[in-house]
C-alpha cells in the first residue's frame, strides 16, 4: 500500500515521525511519504523508524505557495533532505510563522480571547507554528467546538483573526523542489478548488503529478482530476493527508492508496 501524503509533529501532525511510521506499518502501508508543511525536520527520525518497521520512506515536503493569487499546496517527493536551499527556505518560513502567529494572537486578544504564545507552543512542541496549533488551543479552551469552527470563525481567510502570510510563487516552489532532486505534485486540487487554467500553468512550470486520489475527493472529483492529469501529462498520485485522528479524524493512513505502476512512473520522473 502506497501513501504519498502524511504529516508529523515536525509541522501540524499529531504523532512524531517514529510513531507515524509504526502506525503506517500497522495499517499495512508499505511506502509512505512524510510531507510536513514547509520543513524537512522530521525526515531523519522518519528514515530510522522506516528501517525498523520495514516501510519504504519517500522523503518529502508540502510547500505552501500561490498561483494567480490563490493558495496552493505543492508536495515534493524523493527530494534530498539536506539540500541547502530547502534548509534556507524552511528557516525563513519558521521565522515568518512565528511573526504571523504573534499577530494572530494579538487579534485574538483584541476579540476577548486571552490566548498566549506559550499556549500554542505547548501544543506545537518543536514543530513550526501553524494555524492548526492555534485552532487546537481554541478547542481545548472551549472557544471553538472543533478545529473546523476555529478556522471558520477566526483563522480562515475570512476569519476575525486572519493575518496574511508570505506568498511564495507556485513556479518558484516547483523550482525549489526540483533543484533538491524531487518531483512536484499539486496536493488535493479538489479541496483547493483548482481549475484547468491554474493546473496548466503549474504544469508548464514543471509540475510532475496531480493528487487525484485524496481522502477528501469523492468519485466525481477524482474523475475530473484524473482526466486533467491525462490531458496535461501529470502522474495521478494518492495520499491520505494523515495528520492524526485528533487533527483530521476522517483521514486514515492508506485510505487513498497509489497503484505501484503510477508510483514507479513518478519515481522515474524524479530520476530524470
Amino acid at each position: 500500500m502506497i501513501d504519498l501524503h502524511s504529516h508529523t509533529t515536525a509541522s501540524d501532525g499529531q504523532y512524531p515521525p517514529s510513531e507515524l511510521l509504526a502506525l503506517a506499518a500497522a495499517a499495512g502501508v508499505t511506502v509512505l511519504a512524510v510531507t510536513d508543511h514547509d520543513t524537512v525536520a522530521g525526515l531523519g527520525e522518519a528514515a530510522e523508524a522506516a528501517r525498523v518497521h520495514g516501510v519504504e520512506l519517500v522523503p518529502g515536503i508540502e510547500v505552501s505557495a500561490f498561483i494567480h493569487g490563490r493558495e496552493v499546496h505543492i508536495l515534493g517527493h524523493f527530494l534530498r533532505p539536506d539540500d541547502e536551499d530547502i534548509a534556507r527556505f524552511s528557516e525563513r518560513l519558521r521565522q515568518e510563522r512565528d511573526t504571523r502567529m504573534e499577530a494572530m494572537l494579538e487579534r485574538m486578544r483584541q476579540l476577548g480571547y486571552p490566548v498566549r504564545m506559550e499556549h500554542v507552543r505547548a501544543v506545537a512542541g518543536n514543530a513550526q507554528l501553524g494555524r492548526p496549533h492555534l485552532a487546537r488551543v481554541l478547542v481545548e479552551k472551549g472557544w471553538a467546538v472543533d478545529v473546523k469552527e476555529a478556522f471558520d470563525r477566526f483563522l480562515g481567510t475570512r476569519g476575525a483573526a486572519w493575518v496574511d502570510r508570505y506568498k511564495l510563487d507556485g513556479a518558484e516552489a516547483i523550482r525549489l523542489i526540483r533543484k533538491a532532486g524531487g518531483t512536484a505534485t499539486l496536493a488535493h486540487p479538489g479541496s483547493s478548488r483548482m481549475e484547468r487554467l491554474e493546473i496548466r500553468a503549474l504544469a508548464k512550470a514543471g509540475l510532475a503529478g496531480l493528487e487525484v486520489l485524496h481522502s477528501d475527493h469523492n468519485p466525481s472529483v477524482r474523475q475530473k482530476y484524473l482526466a486533467l492529469a491525462k490531458e496535461l501529462d501529470l502522474v495521478p498520485t494518492s495520499g491520505s493527508d494523515f495528520h492524526g485522528e485528533a487533527v483530521s479524524p476522517d483521514h486514515k493512513l492508506g485510505n487513498a492508496a497509489m497503484p505501484p505502476e503510477l508510483f514507479a512512473k513518478l519515481r522515474a520522473r524524479a530520476a530524470a
